[in-house]
């Protein structure tokens, strides 16, 4: 397993050793058979770019009409795409229903959510029972607070990842049995991590479940830093805030939920965050990786939130197109819509262009 020392490491730009295929099935799922892509060495089939020789870009969309059901049949001549305000042409167009999953389930264990804690367990023993196929799916589960740990490194077993998350409770989860260390939650963390430490190497679809109230207050990365590492990693991020309003109170730190314990290791003192900003800071986060935001525990509990995801998940377009040649590297603005005006399209907002 991957330690809580040696994830943190990576943010000192120390590259993760390729450790955590142990418990895993095979390292890369296959992408669905699309139009030829040339040379692919080093890079993700499913990604967003490919080799300076050939590049596809390939984006998963969800389309929904107004009242929130999902449109299962659309066609190919029903998208349109733009990249930087310039129509494409799409090459590649497939509905995906059963192409390999890649799931990152990033749980908060910090102070402010510890009594929700074994709500969000329970139902995530449910999820991962059903939407994992243990033939073709892999999944990981990354808790974090004032840290960031791996529980469980990426496998198709349901039986680990169920004793990985036995592993959260609130009387005996990671955080408590750490106490004087100070608090803190390193949200922006734990997502930058998850995408460059093990997104990043697979391909397929790719998605990470974020459990938190969306307060972040100890993390080295910035938001955009953890956006920009998701959106590298073509991985999309559901997001769903859980809020303690009564969060508990530490003799030693003081409501650490609100962002006011004290600083340890050297780290700087966090601003204490309104429980409005952690719900911008998801919703932005959601939006911009192509995935979704849910507040739990309000009009849907967090079972019907994961039946929601994962009919979302099983019910993808992929849809790819060639960018004209010419464009130095950086950042692409990329709008997937469907000619039909009443239908809403879910889909990442651009990629990173080598």
């Amino acid at each position: 397993m991957i330690s809580r020392r040696t994830l943190l490491a990576s943010l000192a730009a120390v590259p993760l050793r390729a450790q955590h295929q142990a418990s895993a099935s095979p390292a890369s799922t296959q992408p669905p058979a699309g139009p030829p892509t040339g040379a692919q060495s080093g890079t993700q089939q499913a990604g967003k770019v490919f080799t300076s020789e050939v590049k596809v870009v390939n984006v998963f969309a969800t389309v929904r009409d107004k009242k929130g059901q999902i449109e299962k049949d659309l066609k190919q001549d029903d998208f349109t795409i733009d990249e930087d305000g310039r129509p494409q042409t799409i090459r590649y167009f497939a509905k995906e229903s059963s192409l390999p999953l890649t799931l990152g389930l990033l749980v908060d264990t910090s102070d402010s959510v510890r009594r929700l804690i074994e709500t969000e367990r329970d139902a995530s023993f449910k999820f991962l029972d059903q939407v994992l196929r243990e033939d073709k799916d892999v999944a990981f589960l990354l808790h974090f607070d004032f840290e960031v740990e791996l529980l469980q490194d990426l496998t198709s077993s349901r039986k680990l990842l169920q004793n990985a998350l036995g592993q959260l409770s609130e009387s005996n989860g990671p955080q408590v049995q750490r106490q004087g260390l100070g608090g803190g939650t390193d949200l922006y963390d734990s997502i930058l991590l998850a995408s460059n430490e093990l997104m990043k190497k697979q391909t397929g679809r790719k998605a990470i479940i974020l459990l938190t109230d969306g307060a972040d207050t100890g993390s080295k990365s910035t938001m955009t830093e953890a956006i920009s590492a998701a959106q590298k990693a073509d991985t999309l991020c559901y997001a769903i805030r859980f809020a303690d309003h009564h969060p508990i109170l530490d003799p030693l730190c003081g409501f650490c939920g609100r962002g006011m314990g004290r600083p340890s290791g050297g780290r700087r003192p966090p601003n204490p965050p309104t429980f409005g900003d952690g719900k911008k800071a998801l919703e932005r986060i959601a939006k911009e990786t192509g995935g979704g935001y849910f507040e739990g525990g309000k009009k849907e509990s967090l079972d019907d939130i994961y039946r929601e995801i994962q009919d979302e998940l099983r019910n993808q377009y992929s849809l790819g197109y060639t960018p004209g040649k010419g464009e130095g590297p950086g950042y692409r603005a990329m709008r997937v819509l469907t000619k039909n005006k009443n239908l809403i399209v879910r889909a990442r907002g651009g990629y990173y262009a080598l």
